[in-house]
């Protein structure tokens, strides 16, 4: 997975949607704890800030350096680069011991994962019985009907080749991803349940935004250009009759989460 985001870290940090505090809220009152998370996969650390203010500590881990170049450097929380398939002993030598953890977070990366030994690691390092995993992801940016008129087709039609096969999960908002944990207090599923992530962008963050994904350094890869001059002025078209004059739009990113604890195995 870190492979595909190397080349255009800087963009990934700088492109990408927040999220919101109504998400981290959430996920910390399901844990009646909040000594020690784990954000797994972090990147450039885009869930890290909210999750230092609720939590003691935080243990972030990425594989790959790039990313974790671009992170925020806070006082309470450590990274670490680890790498792609941890083993139990590397779990308990770079993030936690066993039965440590109140929380474990994935942000937008659990569909990139082998879920059956990654839910593994969880599951050992996982407080019993109230550790709690959570795990999102976010899907296409809504900006108007204007702009997202272009949006659909360039996403189906030219982007859809170059994507990897595990991006199907997102599309689908998590619903059938594997997620072996029973519902948290409170809760009667293990979801996803959907928030919203704004994020005021201008047209350069728009196209930022499309120059970090996966997708568009594989097409690069293959010396496509995805964003041509022309699809580039369709969007710009777009983005320009349907505006105010200040150039700024607020895009929102549909965002659905998954949380559990350890438990039985879940069905379906």
């Amino acid at each position: 997975m870190a492979k595909l985001f190397v080349n255009q870290a800087k963009e990934y940090a700088n492109g990408r949607p927040t999220y919101p505090k109504e998400l981290f809220e959430f996920i910390a009152s399901k844990t009646p704890s909040h000594l020690l998370v784990w954000d797994v996969a972090t990147g450039s650390g885009q869930a890290i800030p909210p999750l230092a203010k609720m939590y003691k500590k935080v243990i972030a881990t990425d594989t790959s350096e790039k990313q974790l170049e671009f992170a925020p450097k806070l006082s309470n929380v450590n990274y670490q680069h680890t790498c792609p398939n941890m083993s139990i002993h590397q779990l308990q030598q770079h993030v936690a011991s066993q039965s440590t953890l109140d929380l474990v977070t994935i942000a937008q990366a659990l569909h990139w994962f082998n879920q059956a030994e990654f839910f593994d690691l969880v599951k050992w390092a996982l407080k019993k019985p109230n550790g709690v995993i959570a795990a999102w992801c976010y899907t296409l940016p809504e900006v108007n009907p204007e702009v997202d008129d272009v949006f659909g087709p360039f996403y189906e039609l030219d982007s859809k080749p170059y994507w990897d096969e595990a991006r199907k999960l997102v599309d689908n908002k998590y619903m059938d991803i594997y997620f072996p944990f029973e519902p948290v207090d409170g809760l009667d599923h293990t979801g996803p349940f959907q928030f919203n992530a704004e994020k005021l962008m201008d047209f350069h963050d728009y196209m930022l935004y499309i120059r970090s994904w996966s997708a568009y350094n594989t097409a690069k890869e293959n010396g496509v250009e995805l964003l041509t001059d022309e699809v580039t002025q369709k969007f710009k078209y777009a983005w320009n009759i349907s505006g105010d004059g200040s150039g700024q739009k607020l895009v929102n990113f549909p965002i659905y989460l998954r949380i559990g604890k350890v438990g039985y195995i879940h069905k379906g």
